[in-house]
């Protein structure tokens, strides 16, 4: 009644009585919620012409009937399935279901990982779902690409993400054992978070670790009897995962296959990124481990980012692990308060395509690259950023404080945007 009231009296469209973040937020609500179910409800289950989740209800189904599980042949393009015994053992249920409603199932449940993920961020950084925050947030979420192809092809992105964020939270509170258990049921089915051990073991959190190296072999060690075949995996899938393919790989690694490049020069190029990512990690590591918010979401964006671009494999829906290091734009301290950043950001977090009928070669070229250089270009600027503020520092005798004095304030917290 009272917002039929509001309507009828010409209050509800009365933008003079609203505040600047009022307005944000009638704006950005709406256009987050349709977007979000635009992609779930249309795009996600309409599918797409690759199925990420195919070939994990197969297995799934072969796992409760104690058929072999790694009989794929691998040569060809179609996705495969590559998880371990363990990780087949964690997603048998699916194969309880038929195929098309475990597909609905696991795409409703990824798609509510990535909404509680997204709280979650944004509760560690100390905004509520009240704030102009966090429509935005969502928005960015699930117009992203890492979210569109999650959902459209099925894959557990939504849930390993949740768990990143889950981890980060963890790991802050002090509840290492906790921490260390997420990230090893995680590890367990895919190692992509496995780099984030490296920020418990600068933080001297050395139960996450123990806890995050013994839920694998703990699940696995359940998993062998109850496998028909789980030496295949080791034997077949596992060496298989450990190579650079040529086609949907936008690692430096992959991007070389496909263009021919030489292995050396391949291999000069990663060697390159590879300092620039060590020098990064120790300028954070060195100066800034202590404003823990800071270094563990900047950190984990710098090792998540390196990972993609650095390994075997690097894909783009892999991009939402970034997420934390995009949100300390927030902070005071940011190193991506910068336009060149989110050149980058642009680069691999868009779901545009750059395929250009009239010029094919350069739209194939475009489409194919922009990913790999958003990715390169975000840890240059990371480590341009921190090089210079320790230069700048140094030179002006204020170490180890390394952030300028006259650096922009934060964005203010939840409770003090909400009028």
């Amino acid at each position: 009644m009272e917002l039929l009231t509001r309507i009828s009296s010409g209050r509800f469209f009365t933008v003079q009585s609203l505040t600047c973040s009022q307005v944000v937020r009638l704006v950005a609500w709406p256009l987050a919620v349709i977007t979000a179910l635009d992609v779930v409800f249309v795009r996600a289950v309409h599918g797409d012409i690759t199925d990420d989740f195919k070939p994990v209800h197969a297995a799934a189904d072969a796992f409760l009937h104690h058929r072999p599980v790694y009989t794929e042949q691998l040569d060809w393009v179609d996705p495969h399935y590559l998880y371990s015994p363990g990780a087949t053992l964690l997603l048998s249920p699916l194969g309880l279901l038929q195929e098309h409603t475990a597909r609905y199932v696991f795409i409703f449940i990824n798609a509510l990982a990535l909404v509680g993920a997204t709280a979650l961020l944004l509760r560690l950084f100390g905004y509520s779902l009240r704030s102009v925050a966090a429509p935005i947030c969502y928005f960015v979420v699930f117009a992203s690409e890492s979210t569109v192809n999650t959902l459209t092809f099925g894959n557990i992105n939504g849930l390993t993400f949740l768990a990143e964020v889950a981890s980060l939270h963890l790991l802050l509170k002090r509840r290492d054992v906790a921490a260390g258990i997420v990230l090893g049921l995680t590890i367990t089915v895919k190692p992509t978070l496995a780099p984030l051990l490296l920020i418990a073991a600068a933080r001297r959190q050395w139960a996450t670790i123990a806890a995050a190296a013994v839920v694998p072999l703990a699940v696995t060690a359940v998993a062998w009897p109850l496998s028909a075949d789980p030496v295949a995996y080791f034997r077949r899938t596992l060496p298989y995962s450990a190579q650079a393919r040529d086609y949907f790989n936008s690692s430096i690694a992959g991007n070389a296959l496909y263009y021919g490049i030489p292995s050396w020069m391949s291999l000069l190029i990663r060697a390159l990124f590879a300092a620039v990512v060590a020098v990064s990690l120790w300028l954070l590591y060195r100066y800034y481990r202590r404003d823990e918010l800071f270094f563990v979401a900047t950190t984990t964006g710098v090792l998540m980012t390196a990972e993609f671009l650095l390994s075997t494999l690097g894909q783009q829906y892999y991009s939402m692990f970034i997420f934390p290091l995009l949100l300390t734009i927030v902070l005071s301290n940011s190193v991506v308060r910068n336009w060149p950043a989110w050149l980058a950001i642009f680069g691999f977090i868009t779901y545009d395509k750059w395929l250009l009928d009239h010029w094919p070669a350069l739209g194939r070229d475009l489409e194919y690259l922009r990913i790999t250089f958003g990715w390169s270009l975000l840890l240059i600027v990371v480590c341009y950023v921190l090089t210079d503020r320790y230069l700048t520092t140094r030179r002006n005798d204020r170490l180890p404080d390394l952030d300028p004095p006259e650096l922009a304030p934060g964005y203010p917290p939840a409770d003090a945007i909400l009028q």
